[in-house]
């Protein structure tokens, strides 16, 4: 497995003469952690939450984030161990769960290599203890110990910004080796509630044309079928084993995007995902994941060349917004999508 690689040199000069060292050239992985959350930055002051969920309240905005403990209450009946992330997101102009109240948005479910073998547990993260931690009024973050299979340590920062928007910061530690592909693929699930399409839409064109960018309206016609689109110039995924059971990983659409987010509408409103190019986010839907007529937008990331001990993390935005056209979804969110390629 390529590591990360440093020079260092020393000259011997003879009997009784200095030793001449170069200074050390460290390369940084190009998915290194933000450093951030309180994984990474000792000095980040947080709370426990003894209730397993917060509410945070911004702008035009509600979101409540829970940790992958079962709750049961008037803004979330029957909510199921295991889901985490937004377990609710509302606006003033819609006051109904945008996601499927037993399960959740922005929700960590997998850790894998892309074997079968390796996959002793399809859905890790809602199965070993979150912790959720109280930064400040509109900061939460869900922290996960080294996992029982994978023992990759994480942290989740939902930041609420001045006008509703979430920027979602993970970061992530191996604390042991393993994955025999030789990188780390993680994924995240959004389960939306009843929409009336459950098509997604992204700036892209076909994988394989040579054509200039379009609108592209994406609809997975199965669980498992067209479930994942790649960043162009990216657009091959790891080594993935043909009989992997998690079917939305590893079946690429006919279709790329050229610019890192898209959305969904329902009822009115538009869910927006905004990624960093860098972090080459591969997005993901799947048009009955959180059961019959709730589709799950998706996006899932790979962490090539890692090494244990060594942090990683991408940031990502979402938004949640009125809907009146594409093109009004592209303006509202530019500056957003601006901050984070910047």
């Amino acid at each position: 497995m390529l590591k990360h690689t440093a020079l260092l040199a020393a000259a011997v000069l003879g009997a009784g003469a200095a030793f001449c060292i170069p200074s050390v050239v460290m390369a940084r992985h190009p998915l290194a952690a933000p450093g951030v959350t309180s994984l990474t930055d000792s000095g980040v002051r947080f709370q426990v939450a003894e209730n397993h969920y917060a509410v945070l309240q911004r702008g035009a905005l509600r979101a409540i984030v829970v940790d992958n403990a079962e709750l049961d209450l008037a803004d979330l009946p029957g909510h199921r161990a295991g889901y985490n992330g937004l377990a609710s997101l509302t606006h003033t102009a819609r006051g109904v769960n945008l996601f499927v109240p037993a399960v959740s948005g922005l929700n960590f479910e997998h850790i894998h290599d892309g074997t079968t073998v390796g996959l002793k547990e399809k859905f890790e993260p809602r199965k070993c203890p979150m912790q959720l931690r109280g930064v400040d009024r509109h900061t939460v973050e869900v922290y996960q110990p080294p996992t029982a299979n994978w023992m990759l340590e994480s942290c989740g920062r939902y930041q609420l910004l001045e006008d509703g928007t979430i920027e979602y910061t993970f970061e992530c530690i191996p604390r042991a080796d393993g994955y025999r592909n030789g990188y780390i693929g993680l994924f995240w699930a959004s389960y939306i509630q009843q929409p009336e399409s459950g098509a997604i839409v992204f700036r892209g064109h076909g994988r394989d044309a040579d054509e200039p960018p379009r609108w592209i309206e994406a609809v997975s016609p199965a669980h498992g079928t067209d479930s994942t689109h790649g960043p162009a110039g990216r657009a091959s995924l790891p080594q993935v084993d043909a009989d992997f059971p998690l079917t939305l990983v590893n079946h690429p659409s006919r279709f790329v995007y050229t610019e890192p987010w898209y959305f969904g509408v329902s009822h009115g409103m538009a869910y927006v995902q905004m990624f960093r190019a860098r972090d080459r986010i591969w997005l993901a839907q799947s048009p009955s994941g959180g059961g019959s007529g709730n589709p799950a937008w998706d996006f899932q990331w790979f962490i090539p060349d890692y090494q244990v001990g060594e942090a990683y993390g991408f940031v990502m935005r979402a938004a949640y917004l009125p809907y009146e056209s594409r093109e009004q979804i592209e303006r509202d969110t530019r500056r957003h999508r601006e901050a984070l390629n910047r």
